[in-house]
């Protein structure tokens, strides 16, 4: 068996841009959650007015993250993430500015965070297809596991930033910086090139959320796990309402909360670079597993165990989060067709970001009402239940054992994956094409849409 050779990602021009662009963007983010939180307080002395504004940019994000998914996939992605950008920094700014007045209006604040919650709608089922469109199918789960990498080696440094520019020059600063990392990320969009197959028939937008959820709904192994991802992410509003107190009451202060944290973060990159190396033969499976490994901190939290094993656990868990993302990305940028990638990418997001006020809701209540003991165990069983329980789910199990795997996998002679669902695509490329259809059998297991000749990207 003859193998080919794939440049490395980074050597591919639209990648670099995409990969640069990320990052920068994610380092100004990641200041900003310290910052807003900061810059409230000070302003208003009420928490209250914090959950109004995390509100405002949560909620136009969840209501519109469906039509955000349609516009990816019917409009070029690429604009609509240099349009979102543009967008996002000038409300990052706005913000920024009223934070360096004298007297920052709490409604102009909202507003503007409104603003960009709605941005973040139309932004986020735009990233999957753009690294499907700038990476072949063999390279696709490096780039992501680089992604991965970057972003979350962006997220330890920014808290630090973000407490130098608010102790030092004040919380508005910080969004001032987050505002120019948009700015320069659009402008690296606009070198960007990549091609994009022909328009399918335009059909109405009701139609095209159907035809969405009707992907989502004809592959078992995605639904599935879309359930486990929202209970995950639940499950983390849980830990994370809970899991302060518990730790600073009964743990050994507010240090052991510090350590977990921290432990998280080097957790969750550790993760992702470990996903661009290890392959495992059933890539969707080794995840799903792993994601399943939030329940060890929750069970940890809930029978207040040593403060090192506490942090121990919840760096292994977040480890197995760092692992799934860049793995998840790449299944799904290879089993399904480009064209309903963004709209199929909305619908995880809707569901994983739904689940988490849930959590956040329900846990005081509960802990209120049961101690925090109860809710913790029972938080823990609902993730390995719905994470573990990907196992026996057929597609989870059948994901990464074809040899056209586009990378995930070797084929089972040992060689490296012939990947004919890939897409010779990016600025050198003559256009997209699939080189190859899967076999009848394979054909009808990953859904029929595949075999609908009215698809484009």
């Amino acid at each position: 068996m003859t193998s080919t050779h794939h440049p490395h990602p980074l050597r591919l021009p639209a990648f670099r841009l995409l990969f640069l662009g990320r990052t920068i963007s994610t380092l100004g983010d990641a200041v900003v959650p310290a910052a807003l939180a900061i810059a409230v307080t000070r302003a208003t002395g009420s928490s209250s007015a914090l959950a109004l504004v995390l509100g405002c940019a949560m909620v136009p994000r969840l209501l519109l993250l469906p039509l955000g998914g349609v516009v990816g996939d019917r409009v070029d992605p690429r604009l609509v993430a240099l349009v979102t950008d543009l967008v996002r920094a000038v409300a990052q700014i706005a913000v920024g500015v009223e934070l360096l007045g004298d007297r920052p209006s709490l409604a102009a604040v909202a507003a503007a965070e409104a603003v960009g919650g709605i941005a973040s709608a139309f932004a986020m089922p735009t990233a999957s297809p753009l690294v499907a469109a700038a990476v072949d199918g063999p390279q696709r789960l490096r780039a992501n596991a680089l992604l991965a990498s970057a972003v979350n080696g962006a997220r330890l440094g920014g808290p630090a930033l973000a407490g130098l520019l608010v102790l030092t020059a004040g919380p508005g600063w910080a969004f001032l910086l987050d505002g120019a990392s948009f700015l320069v990320s659009a402008a690296l969009l606009t070198r960007l090139k990549v091609r994009r197959a022909p328009a399918e028939r335009r059909s109405s937008l009701r139609a095209d959320l159907v035809r969405g959820w009707s992907e989502v709904r004809s592959r078992d192994w995605y639904w599935t796990s879309l359930i486990g991802h929202a209970v995950w992410n639940g499950a983390a509003a849980v830990l994370l309402t809970l899991g302060p107190l518990i730790a600073s009451r009964r743990m050994g202060g507010e240090g052991v909360w510090i350590a977990m944290t921290q432990a998280a973060a080097f957790g969750v990159l550790a993760g992702s670079l470990l996903a661009g190396r290890f392959r495992p033969r059933r890539p969707l499976l080794v995840s799903s597993l792993g994601l399943a490994l939030y329940a060890l901190p929750l069970v940890a939290l809930a029978v207040t165990a040593p403060a090192p094993v506490t942090v121990a656990s919840y760096a292994l868990a977040m480890t197995g989060l760092g692992f799934l993302n860049p793995v998840w990305q790449t299944v799904v940028q290879q089993e399904f067709p480009p064209q309903v990638l963004a709209r199929v990418t909305s619908y995880d997001w809707l569901l994983s970001l739904a689940a988490a006020p849930l959590g956040y809701t329900l846990a005081p209540l509960a802990a209120d009402a049961w101690g925090s003991t109860g809710p913790l165990l029972v938080t823990a069983a609902l993730v390995a239940l719905a994470c573990g329980g990907a196992a026996v789910v057929p597609g989870v199990r059948r994901i990464g054992c074809r040899t056209d795997a586009d990378g995930l996998t070797e084929s089972p002679a040992g060689g490296p994956a012939d990947g004919r669902h890939s897409s010779g695509k990016g600025p050198a490329a003559t256009g997209p094409q699939v080189t190859g259809a899967p076999p009848a059998a394979e054909e009808a297991a990953v859904g029929a849409a595949r075999r609908d000749p009215t698809i484009r990207t």
